[in-house]
């Protein structure tokens, strides 16, 4: 006797990754920008938000065989929450020890690193939409920055951040707008441009 074999789907984790990185980088901006003052309420959108909801979107991305999602959701996630473990840190949360140990131009280099990570994914947006390549090129722009100005380059670049920052909250709210919508309603609501290579 042959067992019925059930195949389990699961819904398309773009929208909510999209969101966690929409809504995180909205908020840590406002920081950057003076809009808001301190870190306190920004570390728990940060775990959360910015950190568990992409890692979750990117399991589910695994289960989709979509490497550029399970990538850059994981990657990106596992940053905000190591980010926020850094804040933590520098707010003296784990000792007045390890805060005195903290040394920012090492946070310098993992900026650098996410930035090679993030050109990678950048050429490969080449081939997905106009505005998924904007927004992936706009997150090199943001690494850059946050490299130059945690090697001390000077206070301009943490501004460049700041509203680089804000522009990728947009981007994203507008791409899963798009991803979102179009696939609710079955036909192209909200545009996002052809991709640059076919």
């Amino acid at each position: 006797m042959e067992k019925n074999e059930v195949k389990i789907t699961v819904a398309d984790p773009t929208t909510l990754g999209l969101f966690g990185l929409a809504l995180v980088t909205l908020i840590a901006s406002s920081q950057k920008l003076g809009m808001t003052e301190g870190l306190a309420y920004v570390i728990p959108w940060a775990i959360l938000l910015g950190g568990f909801v992409q890692i979750m979107a990117s399991v589910f991305d695994f289960k989709h065989n979509n490497i550029f999602g399970a990538t850059a959701f994981a990657a990106y996630g596992f940053f905000w929450v190591s980010l926020a473990m850094c804040w933590l840190i520098k707010l003296n949360v784990f000792g007045a020890e390890l805060a005195a140990n903290t040394d920012v131009k090492q946070l310098g280099f993992i900026f650098v690193g996410y930035f090679i990570l993030s050109l990678v994914l950048t050429i490969s947006s080449l081939k997905m939409s106009k505005v998924m390549f904007a927004l992936m090129s706009f997150i090199c722009l943001l690494f850059v920055s946050l490299a130059l100005d945690s090697f001390g380059m000077g206070h301009a670049w943490h501004t460049v951040a700041a509203w680089t920052e804000l522009i990728i909250s947009i981007l994203s709210f507008y791409a899963l707008s798009a991803k979102y919508l179009n696939s609710f309603f079955g036909k192209e609501l909200v545009k996002c441009g052809k991709p640059i290579i076919e």
